[in-house]
């Protein structure tokens, strides 16, 4: 079921219409997280419901969409409301005492009241133990926007305590389906990164595949089925103008964007067997960087632009090789297992993220690049596309639960992960934005 180098190298339509044709639904909605292992090792926090100086109600919870959104990043355990011990609004309304009890190591309070159409937003971060006050900020936000200035305050506290910029206003791209034989329907779909505000960004009768952001987040390249052959295509994600830049004969599959955005990789069956290609994408020249008798596909940029890791079964089976960013003389990275595919790096690039397979399935997996260790860090049967955070923290992917296409995440060490079903079908063809401020 795999639809890396099994789909290219045998029927990847014929695949594609298995797996999205198992839902009956007409639309996708939100994604719901399910957590379905903690870590261990997570962080206490305490985020306290932040007061609200208004008449009525709000059209959002802030507070428990940051609880949220620490809960998922693996790296924090919050309090359950019902262990609060009490309702500070303010800093100088903090017994840090009383919160040490209840083994809170961090705490976040706030208020909130009207300003103008919109909110004032007044938000602390405390460091408990320390005994002292590690952040405050004052943000403004429109009603409609107060998921995502939500998420905003997510990425300071998360920055605030790990070091490291929270992603949590980024986005996830997908492919949903609908309905079985002819009256299939495909979408592309556009969400917050906890699933929250799915767009519908195309939608299309035949088949769409490997969706992948553009490093400046405004475009999305994929694979469309839509003229009865694979092309890629490029998309705005705001407007949907969009282009196609391939339609060779036999397969079109797998872009990769450059770090620059100028370049485009991709896999092409044009001269014969699948190759790597990279096409400037101000010229459209294309430059063929393998030529052998293997399957090559999945192509990955480094982060710094120089080097491409990509699938190839020359040595017998489907592993990884990386090469020059120019083409030439390729190293095989994966020796463990037989079969290692769909190589993408970290955003440090220190580590490639993939499709590893052992005798309960095919999992994803994460190698160092200057040891070889390799980590699995899933244990489910059927996963596939993994798509990192840009921060390097999470790893989406495509898996499935009973007989339903999901999206899941993991943490880059493996131990916290939760699933992102969708109550409308099928989900499928993950891709994690880059940062979009």
């Amino acid at each position: 079921m795999l639809r890396g180098w099994k789909a290219i190298a045998t029927a990847w339509l014929t695949t594609m219409v298995i797996w999205l044709c198992l839902s009956t639904s007409a639309q996708a909605q939100n994604l719901t997280i399910e957590i379905n292992r903690g870590s261990d090792q997570a962080t206490p926090i305490a985020v306290v419901p932040f007061e609200f100086e208004g008449q009525g109600g709000l059209p959002q919870d802030v507070a428990q969409i940051v609880s949220d959104d620490l809960e998922h990043s693996g790296q924090f355990s919050p309090l359950g409301r019902n262990a609060l011990i009490s309702l500070p609004s303010s800093s100088e309304d903090v017994f840090y005492d009383d919160w040490k009890r209840v083994n809170a190591r961090y705490l976040v309070v706030g208020r909130i009241e009207p300003q103008g159409d919109g909110y004032r937003i007044a938000y602390e971060l405390m460091d408990v133990f320390g005994g002292k006050r590690m952040l405050g900020e004052t943000v403004t936000s429109q009603p409609g926007n107060l998921r995502a200035s939500a998420h905003y305050i997510s990425d300071q506290i998360f920055e605030a305590i790990t070091g490291i910029r929270g992603a949590f206003s980024t986005r996830v791209a997908y492919v949903s389906a609908s309905g079985a034989g002819d009256s299939a329907r495909y979408a592309l779909y556009v969400a917050d990164a906890d699933g929250h505000n799915s767009q519908q960004v195309l939608s299309s009768d035949d088949p769409i595949l490997s969706p992948v952001w553009s490093p400046d987040g405004q475009k999305i390249a994929y694979v469309s089925f839509e003229s009865g052959n694979s092309a890629i295509y490029v998309q705005n994600a705001s407007t949907g103008e969009r282009v196609r830049l391939t339609s060779f004969n036999g397969i079109n599959g797998a872009p990769a964007w450059s770090p620059d955005g100028r370049r485009l990789a991709m896999s092409l069956s044009k001269d014969g067997q699948p190759e790597i290609y990279v096409m400037d994408l101000g010229s459209r020249q294309l430059t063929r960087l393998t030529n052998s008798r293997a399957i090559e596909t999945e192509p990955d940029w480094s982060p710094d632009g120089s080097s491409i890791v990509f699938t190839s079964d020359r040595s017998g089976a489907p592993q990884l090789y990386r090469m020059g960013a120019g083409g030439g003389n390729a190293e095989r990275l994966t020796f463990t297992g037989s079969y290692n595919s769909d190589g993408r790096f970290s955003p440090d690039g220190n580590q490639i993220y993939m499709v590893t397979r052992d005798d309960s399935g095919y999992h994803i997996a994460k190698q160092e690049l200057d040891t070889g260790r390799v980590t699995v860090l899933t244990d489910s049967r059927w996963d596939e596309s993994p798509s990192v955070a840009p921060n390097g923290t999470m790893v989406i992917f495509a898996t499935q639960q009973g007989s339903q296409g999901v999206l899941g995440a993991v943490s880059s060490d493996g131990r916290a992960s939760f699933r992102l079903p969708s109550p409308q079908g099928d989900v499928r063809e993950p891709a994690w934005s880059p940062f979009l401020n």
